[in-house]
């Protein structure tokens, strides 16, 4: 008799198994090919930048960390395992339990065996991959030529070599701590190590490995414990006043650690011991002796030196470390080379006192360019497909043999604005901006409008008289990407500028001729690109050639970041037109967590204030900042130039070892591109805000901290600090007006003396010169006025105060917000004029409805406890300085006239219309009636507020009740006015 099995319905068929298997092989081809796509992309946009070595150095090393990272934790913990396994003893009697897991085990025991290894080495590979950064660096080093005051170490040791024996250690130790755990494991599992009746037995072979293994583990430790010893110097112990040891740390945590370095070291012998002689109490004994010894000396004896000997005696037991705190910290920061005068300030105002300063006064900024902006768009945009930046930025330019400070910002594309937002029209038709804008930055027109010195389109100017290249491809606003380029001979598609007549009618088209990007002229590159982007339009559109270039990573600070990753970038990247192209120059710094002795700043923290609320880094806690590299993007094809502006930094000399070649020397900088440059934002807030604690020398001043200062809170954006500004002004000390950075310090709320009075005026020399690779002498050159303690000066919030509380002021303000005007109120700029300091600040008016013109209409300035308010800067110091300042201004030959309605915003989705013309300027005398009774109206309104103030201040109330009937009617025919 003869039976048929049942089929087995749980086998799975053939072809189920190769659709399977199928699947997941396509699925893993198309993900491999997308992270192929994605490499391969970046290293098309490195290459075509030149920069293709920084890319291949950075897979390179970290591929051999990888490697090196998982050999190093893979064949230590595969040998453990091993040695484990084959030294077990044969004959051991398991307990019951412990048979029924070598039966759960040992099926998959050759697995575990290979598995376990690659396991824990995959995770050490990818850890050592992330630290490649590190060990190049060590390898890679420079001296400093600098010594630290405790060990008397090179600084290079601390900065490049105490990270990587740090790393190297704690991953040492963990290869050892896990060898360790997977020893101990296997070794009870088969029976090496044996718990039971109350005793624990160790086989002779598992007794050996394990004790080698914890002596190599101790011994590790006593490295790391002797490297502490130096860590000492860039760390801040709690409750210390400073970074580095003090008496304290020198005297009772550095010796503490030498002793538990070396007792660690005698522990690890007697592991060693016990390996030969079988003898578990003498390790034991000594593991509990180091742990003793540490809370002695790592806690307990550092307690009592502290209680005893320096709390009751601190200024002169730590006077010699926080001297050494001050030296070293203002070395980090280069603010040890600061210049500090003691300056006994005038307050009262005369006449004729500025006329010692009056080339000077010639650069006050009366344009504010985190106002202006608006007023710029409504003039300057042409088209709702441009845009302008929301705060422009601060140049300066040689115009007739003579330095003019600029406000200025590029004509940049907006294709939001885009009536038609098609893929077409986003990445074919319209792919750049046009032109640059300047205008002066202490001049005005008569209606309050900027003086523009280049503008237009096409562009017009004093740039314009010499040729420059003027389309802005990159940009901090260009698009995603852009395809361009198209064989000689095909028609331009791309949109150039607009000209005249209706939309479209004579559109100037251009076809891009640069090297801007890589060529995605064959169907492969087209390919890696439309999977990048997400867009399948790359693929199959027309209009992508065989010389197509695609553009993108468009933004400056952004392909600077990307080309030199060890740099932080500045945030204020800003546009200038050099050798007749326009270029974004961009500041780079190299920084360190790692500088001895110096104290430690979050750079977020540092360079948040009014003008940047929302800073954000990488590496964010440093406490080292140099200014090493000055770079530009040119506007048009987006090639970076990198210029080793501090070639003597070691930090940058180390890094250029690891890249060679991609940083040219100071020495190719042109002297136009050398006239540019300017003393970098960032660097100087970084510098201000460690001048607040370390302006002063000695350690008495600093232990006792009875002047701590800080940088005022903008008056208008009283949650940010004061923006530090750019202007040509001379310092008293200085021959000539120099192009410099300013910003001001009050006491700390923390000081005795919590009011906000001026305590310190900082400037920085921001002129480069225009010699071609060399800066100019006094570059860079920090000097301090110091307030004289006998005077006082007002702060920016008290002037402000002043401002605002003043009677006439007021009255006149509020006069200037009737209707639907809004007043804004420009920066306030502190200038060394006069003997003394002198506050100015531009009021400017605009419409509170959709069309924003600020134009500027008042000038408030400050002396002293004086105020006054005028129409333009030149009156304002006339009146402050009894009749006749002696000051000349940009604006002493305008005679204001009430503004004509400005013109309408264009709509962004009507591309039709006029185009302004750019050469037209302001008629003084073209407002119409109505404005020009305005205009009367509010004078009389002014004078009639100014006659009731003086008569009520003489008690003269008949002259007081004439003022006031005027004043009323003034005020009635003005709002019969506005409802007309």
């Amino acid at each position: 008799m003869t039976t048929t099995p049942a089929p087995n319905l749980n086998a799975p068929s053939p072809g189920r198994r190769v659709l399977v298997i199928s699947l997941v092989v396509i699925a893993a081809l198309v993900a491999a090919f997308f992270l192929f796509s994605n490499l391969f992309a970046d290293y098309l946009w490195f290459d075509q930048l030149g920069f293709a070595s920084v890319l291949t150095t950075q897979w390179i090393a970290r591929v051999i960390m990888f490697v090196v990272g998982f050999v190093g934790m893979a064949v230590p913990v595969a040998i453990a395992i091993n040695l484990s396994y084959r030294l077990r003893p044969v004959y051991a009697r398991l307990s019951s339990q412990l048979d029924r897991y070598q039966e759960v085990v040992e099926p998959l025991r050759r697995l575990a065996m290979w598995g376990i290894p690659i396991f824990f080495g995959l995770f050490a590979g990818l850890s050592a991959a992330t630290t490649w950064e590190t060990v190049w660096l060590f390898f890679s080093s420079v001296s400093s030529g600098e010594v630290d005051p405790q060990f008397g170490l090179d600084l290079s040791f601390y900065m490049f070599a105490l990270p990587f024996w740090r790393g190297l250690v704690a991953f040492a130790s963990a290869v050892v701590i896990v060898s360790l755990l997977v020893t101990a494991f296997v070794s009870y599992l088969y029976g090496s190590v044996r718990v039971g009746n109350g005793e624990l037995r160790i086989s002779k072979a598992a007794r050996i490995q394990l004790a080698v293994t914890a002596g190599l583990y101790l011994a590790l430790q006593a490295v790391s414990l002797w490297l502490d010893r130096y860590a000492t110097l860039i760390e801040r112990r709690a409750g210390d006043r400073i970074t580095g040891p003090g008496f304290t740390g020198a005297n009772a945590v550095i010796p503490g650690l030498t002793i538990l370095s070396v007792v660690a070291v005698v522990v690890a012998v007697l592991f060693i011991v016990t390996a030969i002689v079988g003898r578990w109490r003498y390790p034991l004994i000594g593991t509990a002796l180091l742990l003793v010894t540490s809370l002695v000396l790592g806690m307990g004896y550092p307690w009592f030196v502290d209680t005893v000997q320096v709390k009751p005696n601190q200024l002169a037991l730590e006077e010699e470390y926080y001297q050494h705190n001050i030296d070293m910290t203002q070395k980090a920061y280069g603010i040890d080379d600061l210049e500090v005068t003691d300056f006994k300030a005038e307050t009262e105002a005369t006449a004729g006192q500025l006329r010692a300063d009056a080339e000077t006064t010639a650069s006050i900024r009366i344009m504010d360019p985190a106002i202006i902006s608006p007023t710029v768009k409504q003039i300057e945009q042409y088209r709702g497909y441009y845009q302008f930046a929301e705060t422009m930025d601060v140049d300066r330019y040689d115009i007739d043999g003579e330095s003019q400070d600029v406000v200025v910002s590029v004509r940049e594309l907006n294709t939001g604005a885009l009536g038609q937002s098609d893929w077409q029209n986003t990445s074919i038709v319209y792919t750049h901006g046009y032109g640059i804008v300047a205008a002066a930055g202490n001049k005005r027109t008569p209606d309050g409008n900027p003086v523009f010195l280049e503008r237009g389109i096409p562009a017009q100017g004093f740039l314009s008289d010499e040729k420059f290249e003027p389309r802005v491809y990159f940009g901090e606003q260009s698009p995603l990407y852009s395809i361009v380029g198209a064989p000689e001979g095909t028609e331009p598609v791309e949109i150039d500028y607009p000209r005249g007549g209706k939309e479209g009618e004579t559109e100037t088209k251009t076809t891009f001729t640069g090297d801007g990007g890589p060529k995605i002229g064959n169907f492969f590159t087209k390919l890696i690109y439309a999977m990048k982007f997400q867009s399948e339009q790359i693929l199959f559109s027309d209009y992508v050639n065989e010389d197509s270039q695609i553009l993108y990573n468009r933004d400056p600070a952004d392909r600077v970041a990307a080309v030199a990753p060890y740099l932080t970038v500045d945030s204020d990247p800003y546009p200038s037109v050099v050798d007749g192209r326009i270029v974004w120059i961009v500041d780079a710094y190299t920084t360190s967590a790692n500088y001895p002795y110096s104290s430690h700043v979050s750079l977020s923290n540092a360079i948040q204030d009014s003008s940047n609320d929302q800073p954000r880094f990488a590496i964010d806690n440093i406490n080292y900042i140099r200014n090493s590299v000055k770079a530009t993007v040119d506007a048009y094809d987006g090639s970076v130039t990198l210029y080793a502006w501090d070639d003597k930094d070691p930090v940058l000399q180390t890094w250029q070892k690891i890249y060679p070649g991609t940083i040219k020397p100071m020495s190719e900088m042109s002297g136009e591109l050398m006239s540019h440059v300017r003393y970098p934002t960032d660097l100087f807030k970084v510098q201000r805000s460690m001048l607040g604690v370390y302006h002063v020398e000695s350690a008495a001043s600093f232990y006792r901290g009875d002047n701590v200062w800080k940088t005022p809170n903008d008056p208008q954006k009283d949650q940010n600090l004061q923006s530090p500004y750019y202007l040509t002004m001379k310092m008293p000390g200085q021959d000539e007006a120099s192009y410099s950075m300013f910003t001001t310090f009050i006491p700390s709320a923390s000081s005795q003396n919590s009011r906000s009075v001026m305590m310190g005026y900082l400037a920085v020399d921001s002129d480069a010169g225009s010699e071609a690779g060399k800066p100019a002498e006094g570059y860079g050159k920090l000097r301090l006025l110091e307030i004289n303690s006998d005077t006082t000066v007002p702060g920016p919030g008290q002037v402000q105060n002043s401002f605002d509380s003043d009677t006439a002021i007021s009255s006149a303000l509020n006069l200037l917000k009737q209707g639907n005007s809004q007043v804004l109120s420009g920066n306030l700029l502190t200038l060394p004029v006069g003997g003394g300091l002198l506050y100015v600040q531009p009021v400017y008016v605009q419409s509170s409805g959709s069309t924003k013109l600020p134009v500027l209409r008042k000038v408030l300035v400050a002396f002293g406890d004086e105020v006054a308010f005028e129409d333009t800067l030149a009156a304002a110091l006339d009146d402050l300085f009894g009749g006749e300042s002696g000051a000349q201004t940009g604006d002493g030959d305008v005679t204001p006239t009430e503004p004509t309605t400005p013109p309408t915003e264009p709509d962004p989705d009507d591309q039709g219309g006029s185009t302004p013309d750019p050469s037209a300027t302001p008629d003084p005398g073209a407002t119409d009636e109505p404005a020009a009774d305005k205009a009367q109206l509010l004078k009389d309104a002014s004078e009639a507020l100014a006659a009731k103030q003086a008569a009520l201040e003489a008690g003269d109330m008949v002259a007081y009740a004439e003022a006031d009937k005027k004043l009323t009617e003034a005020i009635e025919k003005l709002l019969a006015l506005e409802n007309q």
